[in-house]
């Protein structure tokens, strides 16, 4: 186990450089930058930039200074060697260090997406489980008809519905933000007032992520419902319920664990859309902000920042094998 971990950690590293090459590559290839941007907008005013600040911007927030590939590969290990001492930059749009942006805002990402993956799991799993063993039933078609919904409605849309109908019609919840500003709350208080805007976002996400899980574990089961060993099961006379979560349930656990592979960088990642349309300050609405404004630094972090995610997850995933199939073994 130690040695196929350290193996894939030294494969890890060779990928994320691979990635960061091919991140940087993107953007400068982007056909505007955030310092021509502002310079365009210096000009807009009728002041004149010269050529030696031009370049003396483009040199220190890593771009090429040639506009050629020679430059564009001393931009890039400029930026490499910054990022092997843990200097990501810092953030033009947001005028703070990546790294500290990304610290301080992922953590709202992190709350709606682990709050919406609990709920996800404790609702889709037993859903896709009774579908499975009512097949054609109206558990089955109801299931079905959830699973569409939640495949077919737009993030947008959807979360539009419940802002109009929860927070604007009825007033339960806060519409948009995070925390009231004009009360001075402490404690659990001040929780309950967190919660009350996390409501309506994670129930989003739970909605509209659920379909996919569902559909994931009624196909599983069903598979191998129909197997040998399940039939041999009932045959010595082993209950329905020992039969379906003893036998058949641990057998579909290994097609949800290559699904965890992605979970890790989803939680930090954050909804960037959900995030938009409730005007949450997580980390998807921040890399949007970023991204419409070409803020290579926060975006090479930030894309860096999930790609290490993606391969833990990854890594934790393979492990998880051996701990649902003792016939996996990790060399």
């Amino acid at each position: 186990m130690i040695k196929y971990i350290i193996k894939r950690l030294a494969l890890s590293v060779l990928i994320l450089f691979c990635v960061s090459v091919i991140m940087f590559v993107l953007i400068q290839l982007m056909p505007m930058d955030y310092v021509t941007q502002q310079i365009a907008a210096i000009e807009t005013k009728g002041e004149a930039v010269s050529e030696e600040t031009v370049q003396a911007l483009m040199s220190e927030y890593g771009y090429g200074t040639d506009g050629t590939l020679g430059g564009m590969f001393r931009g890039y290990f400029t930026w490499l060697r910054a990022t092997l001492r843990l200097d990501f930059g810092t953030s033009f749009k947001f005028q703070q260090p990546v790294a500290d942006v990304i610290a301080k805002n992922m953590w709202v990402s992190f709350a709606v997406a682990a709050i919406a993956t609990v709920f996800e799991f404790m609702i889709a799993i037993p859903l896709g489980i009774t579908a499975a063993t009512h097949q054609y039933s109206f558990r089955d078609y109801f299931v079905t008809v959830l699973v569409m919904i939640g495949i077919s409605l737009p993030s947008f849309f959807f979360g539009q519905i419940l802002k109009n109908m929860l927070a604007m019609q009825l007033g339960w919840f806060p519409s948009s933000g995070l925390g009231s500003a004009t009360m001075d709350y402490t404690g659990i208080w001040l929780i309950l007032d967190y919660v009350s805007y996390l409501v309506i976002p994670v129930l989003t996400v739970v909605v509209l992520s659920i379909g996919g899980r569902m559909r994931m574990t009624r196909t599983n089961m069903l598979e191998v419902l129909g197997s040998d060993y399940i039939r041999t099961a009932r045959a010595k006379g082993l209950s329905e319920t020992k039969v379906i979560y003893k036998h058949a349930f641990r057998n579909t656990l290994i097609p949800l664990v290559t699904s965890l592979a992605g979970l890790l960088p989803s939680l930090f990642s954050g909804a960037i859309i959900t995030e938009q349309v409730f005007g949450l300050p997580g980390i998807g609405n921040m890399a949007y902000q970023a991204t419409l404004v070409a803020d290579i630094p926060f975006i090479m972090g930030y894309n860096l920042f999930l790609a290490v995610l993606s391969i833990v997850g990854v890594l934790l995933a393979d492990i998880m094998y051996a701990v649902v199939d003792p016939r996996v073994k990790l060399g």
